[in-house]
């Protein structure tokens, strides 16, 4: 089991919304699906990008810098440059806050 870090209470990530955080170097977004809370790898695998300074459209994050697209549901890269998919992190919600587990 990794570290819990609290990433903000549920009320400052609405649906809809993302958020990056970075923790000893690595980035992690963070993101609100129609109220359920997912958490991967905050870079993207083609040009190791920020992928919190992108765009999210539906169930898919866009990369700002080549338009490399990611579905935050799987993970999967969906529309290239990008081929690798996104790593995953456990997300747990207690009173009101988003914690994310990182090893």
């Amino acid at each position: 089991m990794g570290t819990l870090i609290k990433v903000c209470s549920v009320a400052d990530l609405p649906p809809g919304s993302m958020k990056g955080i970075e923790h000893e170097g690595k980035r992690i977004l963070v993101v609100n699906l129609d109220g359920t809370i997912h958490a991967w790898d905050g870079t993207c695998t083609h040009e190791e990008y920020d992928l919190s300074m992108g765009f999210l459209t539906g169930d898919n994050v866009t990369c700002a810098l080549h338009l490399s697209q990611f579905n935050l549901l799987t993970g999967e890269a969906v529309n290239p440059p990008a081929e690798r998919p996104l790593g995953k992190h456990q997300v747990k919600v207690a009173n009101g806050d988003i914690f994310v587990e990182v090893a």
